[in-house]
């Protein structure tokens, strides 16, 4: 349905996009992503015409969009503005009707046909209800949907989005993609700029990476949202997952405060954790660049295994055993070479409360707390006595700071200058951390 070979567009002399080239079929929704600047609001303008390159080719459903009048191209392609500020106090229904233009002769009579088309955008958007009040006086996720429905009163095959969630919160982001999902679904075809990469992941069949004027990777959301595509395009160290609800591809960004000036490792980590509480921490201190140990844990848990897969060094016990003295002692030996210690959102037991008390005698402690204690605390009076010690030390932390908190200990700030204490929110990690499933295999627990 779009086709784009060879693309360059040039503002003066200086070439903004440089032999793009890219398709999108009939009945998929695309996602451009990439960084600010690499030309995404560009290439969707010479797509729709409002921009004529120096060289290449732009077809919509087999007709080159550069040799059609305006209207003609209207009729092909209609499109969504980044910006939903509208100056003029329009009612929705007046703003709605706009999109009638292309299919209407300069002196033709409204029709039929033309009401249809308004009538049923205002009522695929669920904004009919808004039609009499003026577009002033409504939301931004509102005019939002009423500049989609002014798209779809156009009656085009195509549609562009410029970053259609930009200035939206999470409801509208979410409300306005599912409504360009099941348009899709329907068979409109939608190629949107999106700057939110897990939204683009999650919602878009195919992405186009832009970076440095041209197509760096395209194709589905795991072929393009890799580490290398995104260290490439974004200058970021990102960890890549997937996410444990949904199911797609997960990007993660990282500060870079893991590794010193000469490339080396800035610092030395202990993790204690334990049935896959601390595994996401593993993978992303292990990914920030610091030297990671961890333990005890009992072979078989997840962290157990996820550290191995990241080759840190490692104390265990077997499966079902408490911690022993060698173990203990083991433990004491990494966190007393540790910068700092991470104690993750773990339940304790009387098995694995040596590893509690081993790490109140850290200098540096990051606790980690999604849920409160007494959930988690199956060594009764020693674990509480123990756990609230530690917590008065500690930075204590939600799971998404849990990279910024080593880095500020580490630097001597305080835990306010880097992270949101969970006191303050839900302890809920819904947007910045990568999740992975706990295991049914045995941490030294209560059943210890």
């Amino acid at each position: 349905m779009i086709t784009v070979e060879d693309l360059v567009v040039a503002l003066g002399d200086e070439r903004v996009l440089d032999g793009v080239s890219l398709s999108v079929e009939a009945g998929d929704f695309v996602g451009l992503i990439g960084p600010n600047g690499a030309g995404k609001t560009t290439l969707l303008r010479a797509i729709n015409g409002a921009l004529s390159p120096r060289e290449g080719l732009v077809e919509i459903d087999g007709e080159n969009v550069h040799r059609l009048s305006s209207r003609a191209a209207s009729r092909l392609v209609s499109t969504v503005p980044q910006t939903t500020q509208l100056s003029f106090e329009f009612t929705v229904r007046e703003a709605v009707e706009m999109g009638r233009t292309p299919h209407r002769s300069r002196f033709g009579t409204w029709t039929e046909d033309d009401t249809e088309a308004v009538d049923s955008a205002l009522a695929r958007t669920a904004v009919a209800d808004l039609a009499d009040r003026p577009v002033t006086d409504i939301s931004g996720g509102e005019r939002q949907r009423v500049l989609i429905a002014r798209a779809l009163a156009q009656t085009t095959p195509v549609m562009l989005l410029d970053e259609p969630t930009a200035s939206l919160d999470i409801n509208h982001q979410v409300r306005t993609l599912e409504l360009v999902r099941d348009l899709v679904e329907e068979g409109k075809t939608a190629l949107a700029a999106i700057h939110d990469l897990n939204l683009a992941a999650h919602y878009c069949d195919r992405l186009v990476l832009l970076s440095n004027r041209r197509v760096l990777a395209a194709g589905p959301p795991e072929a393009v949202l890799t580490e290398a595509h995104l260290r490439e395009a974004f200058d970021t160290n990102a960890v890549v997952s997937r996410h444990p609800v949904t199911g797609s591809v997960y990007v993660t960004a990282l500060p870079d405060v893991g590794v010193g000036p000469g490339g080396e490792a800035a610092g030395r980590v202990h993790v204690v954790g334990g049935g896959g509480s601390a595994a996401r921490v593993l993978y992303l201190l292990s990914a920030a660049g610091y030297t990671v140990t961890a333990g005890a844990l009992n072979e078989g848990d997840t962290d157990a295994e996820t550290a191995r897969h990241l080759g840190v060094d490692l104390v265990t016990v077997p499966p079902y055993s408490s911690v022993d003295e060698a173990a203990r002692e083991a433990v004491e030996e990494r966190v007393a070479a540790a910068d700092v210690v991470v104690v993750t959102d773990v339940e304790v037991g009387e098995g694995n409360l040596p590893n509690l008390e081993v790490a109140m005698g850290a200098d540096r402690v990051v606790l980690v707390e999604e849920r409160p204690f007494p959930e988690r605390n199956f060594a009764g009076e020693a674990g509480t006595t123990a756990y609230e010690r530690l917590r008065r030390e500690a930075t204590v932390v939600g799971a998404r700071d849990v990279v910024s908190a080593v880095g500020a200990a580490l630097d001597g700030r305080e835990p306010r200058d880097v992270a949101e204490r969970p006191d303050d929110h839900d302890g809920r990690d819904t947007h910045s951390v990568p999740s992975f499933p706990h295991s049914s295999s045995p941490s030294p627990s209560s059943e210890s």
